[in-house]
Formats: structure tokens, C-alpha cells, sequence
């Protein structure tokens, strides 16, 4: 790429999905530009251009725009997942700087209200879906590290799990490649694993025991209160769970039709994450 090549903007550029996606950009050589809450804290890689900013505040966005070609947006605020309400402003903003593509990371099954305004902007838009994120097994990394247990509910639920990366895979393609616009990609990995299968997994890649304890339906369901979540949020975890919008053990090709390469696995994931199950 030149230097006068248009700027992608990747949102959310210190997340699960934005890390790996500036990443990856710039090693294609793409102009990148970060837009991250606190820059100096971003530890982003040499090359990105960081930028204060917050997507659902949209007086902060105007700069982040400016001279941009194409955008990786995320569909809820960072903050507390609830969906973004700005998103006329924010296809306004990308409008007046030229944006041609977005990319648009799904929070939720049904169509989002940013989605709704790419869609109304005329903008060429890509939905990505991830069925579920791997990295969402940080959440038992603590039990593991002091207990050498994971606790689970639905033990009998496959989950065809994808590494972020490779969210951030299709996304790159999508912003840099045609043929790409107005489709909404269901993303997953390329295996589906029961906890216990999850589980199994991780205590082979560490090398020690991990056990697998089931939890009950009400077990898990309490713990999610403990911790926080709504009854919306517990709504939606249980309904994804046990009536999700496609079968868990459900693989799909999507990953590979689109960037030409299998998807990773999770031992794969887990031993690039190893440290955190690590005491």
C-alpha cells in the first residue's frame, strides 16, 4: 500500500476482535487508526495511528474520520454492552468522510441500531456474528490458576467456538476485498466441544489435571446474578445456550470460504493463552 492509500479505522482497537484486526492490517500494509478510549494505554503495534475516542459519544469521533476509506465498527458500547443508540451520527460522520466499507461486530442476534443505519446510510456494510468467542474461556482462567477446576453448566451443550482472530480475519478481508457487501456472516470455529471437551483440552495443552465440575441450570443462573448481569443479560446467555439462532455443534465454513484458510482451534487458543491459566 502507498502512503496516500485510505485509512481503515478500527474501533474498539484494544479488544478481543480490534487487537488482532489492527494487526493484521497493518502487516498486510494498510493504514490503520486506532480508536481506543485512552491511547496511551493502548500498547497498540508501531504503525497504528492511535486516536482518542468513544463510538458511543459521538462528539469524539469527528477527528478519528477524517481522510478514512473504510471502518470497523462494533454494534453495542464497550461499557456495558447495551446497543449503540447514535448510529445515524456515527453514518453521518463516515459519510461526510468518504467511508465506503464498514464492518459491523454483532452484540446480539437481531439487527442492531447502527446496523439499521449503515444499512439506511448506503454504505457497504458486513455484519460479522460470531456464534462464540473463545476467549470467553478467560472467564474460568482464575479457577483454573488456583483450583485446577472449571465449573460449567450444560454440560451436553456444543459450542462451535471461533478465535477472535479470526473474526478479525474475515473482517480484514471484508474492509480490503469486494464481494463482500450486504452479507451478514455467522462465524464459527472449526470443531464444536462440549465443556468437558473444552476442558480435556486445556488440562492437555498445560500439561496438569483439570477437572470438569457440572453446574445445575439454577446454579448457573444464580452465579450470573452474583456477578452482575441483568435479567436481560441472563436471558440472553440462557437462550443462546439452549435455543441458540444456529445449532451449537453447528460448523459452519465461513472462515475459510472467506479468508482461504482453516480456522484455528482451541488448543491452538489455549496455548497462545496459556500464561493466564498459569499461577
Amino acid at each position: 500500500m502507498t502512503s496516500e492509500s485510505p485509512i481503515i479505522l478500527v474501533a474498539g482497537a484494544t479488544g478481543n476482535v480490534g487487537r488482532p484486526l489492527v494487526e493484521q492490517l497493518l502487516a498486510a500494509g494498510h493504514r490503520v487508526r486506532a480508536l481506543t478510549r485512552d491511547p496511551a494505554k493502548a500498547n497498540l503495534p508501531e504503525g497504528a495511528e492511535a486516536v482518542a475516542g468513544n463510538l458511543a459519544d459521538t462528539s469524539t469521533l469527528a477527528a478519528a474520520f477524517a481522510g478514512v476509506g473504510a471502518a470497523h465498527l462494533i454494534s453495542f458500547n464497550g461499557a456495558d454492552f447495551s446497543p449503540l443508540t447514535n448510529g445515524p451520527e456515527i453514518v453521518a460522520l463516515a459519510r461526510e468522510a468518504g467511508v465506503r466499507k464498514v464492518t459491523i461486530l454483532k452484540g446480539d442476534v437481531g439487527k442492531s441500531p447502527l446496523e439499521e443505519a449503515v444499512e439506511a446510510g448506503g454504505l457497504e456494510w458486513t455484519s460479522l456474528a460470531p456464534v462464540e468467542f473463545m476467549s470467553n474461556a478467560l472467564e474460568w482462567a482464575e479457577a483454573v490458576r488456583t483450583e485446577g477446576v472449571v465449573r460449567e453448566a450444560f454440560p451436553d451443550a456444543k459450542s462451535a467456538m471461533i478465535h477472535d482472530a479470526d473474526i478479525a480475519a474475515v473482517a480484514a478481508a471484508a474492509l480490503t476485498s469486494d464481494g463482500h457487501a450486504g452479507k451478514e456472516y455467522w462465524l464459527t470455529g472449526p470443531e464444536a466441544l462440549t465443556p468437558a471437551e473444552k476442558v480435556r483440552t486445556i488440562s492437555e495443552v498445560l500439561g496438569r489435571e483439570v477437572r470438569y465440575v457440572p453446574l445445575s441450570t439454577e446454579e448457573v443462573v444464580e452465579q450470573w446474578r452474583q456477578e452482575g448481569y441483568s435479567d436481560d443479560d441472563i436471558g440472553f446467555f440462557l437462550a443462546m445456550r439452549t435455543d441458540p439462532p444456529i445449532p451449537g455443534d453447528t460448523i459452519l465454513p465461513t472462515v475459510e470460504e472467506v479468508t482461504g484458510r482453516p480456522g484455528r482451534t482451541f488448543a491452538q487458543w489455549v496455548r497462545e493463552n496459556a500464561a493466564a491459566f498459569t499461577a
